[in-house]
């Protein structure tokens, strides 16, 4: 199975060991892996800014960049559901709307084709903890994951998994939301915080580092105990 990786802004900036991580895992899984190092931004952050020209730039080179055949696997359920819904507004009746098809069809996030793709849900991972798992508003309601993530880590020897309240609502992120309604974002990290700390978890896990990022600032300036990890950090443990 021929993988391309796509890695996004946050992974290759903050998180490297994530992105090595799930090429860690994809080949355990009997993926043969490239990454062009020419890649850049998916074009997110522009297009939900306004500025959708700019967007449409970096979005043309990422149609470019991911020419070609075999899977496209991101460790970011953000990026792949921006591909994936909004680059078809930029780009129905032109040029590029052929290749869109030919990217768009072939581009996953990691667990998802973990499971509906390898078919693989235990990668023989081992973690002695106790963990909670965050459903990100993109992998939730635009990439459509829900059991796909918790399938994997059911299958970690030694982990415990816990659901919390309010599972489905958001962290707080949102991208520039963050920034622009400090005050609101602060208080939907709180509460999520409050209802991982309250299942006994000593971690929370997902498929965002963006979420993951906002969540863990927020309890360590507020001092809660709570740590974050990205579901691919997990699955490469203990082996």
């Amino acid at each position: 199975m021929n993988v391309q990786l796509f890695i996004p802004c946050f992974v290759d900036q903050l998180y490297p060991t994530v992105g090595m991580n799930m090429v860690k895992v994809l080949r355990k899984a009997g993926c043969t892996v490239s990454y062009n190092p020419a890649q850049t931004c998916c074009g997110q952050p522009a297009f939900n800014a306004g500025f959708w020209e700019d967007a449409k730039e970096v979005c043309s080179k990422f149609l470019k960049d991911f020419e070609g055949e075999g899977y496209i696997v991101a460790p970011s359920a953000s990026c792949t559901g921006f591909v994936r819904n909004y680059y078809s507004k930029l780009f129905v009746g032109q040029e590029y709307e052929e290749k869109l098809h030919a990217v768009t069809s072939r581009m996953y996030e990691f667990t998802e084709f973990m499971v509906k793709v390898l078919k693989v849900e235990n990668v023989g991972a081992t973690f002695e903890a106790m963990a909670t798992y965050h459903d990100s508003c993109a992998g939730l309601r635009e990439c459509h994951i829900k059991q796909e993530p918790r399938r994997l880590l059911a299958n970690v020897s030694g982990l415990m998994l816990r659901e919390m309240n309010d599972v489905e609502t958001c962290c707080g992120f949102g991208g520039t939301f963050a920034v622009k309604f400090q005050p609101i974002s602060s208080a939907m990290a709180d509460q999520k915080v409050d209802n991982a700390h309250a299942t006994g978890a000593d971690y929370i896990i997902s498929t965002d580092v963006s979420c993951l990022m906002h969540i863990q600032g927020y309890a360590k300036k507020a001092g809660k105990p709570v740590r974050c990890l990205h579901i691919a950090d997990v699955l490469a443990m203990g082996w």
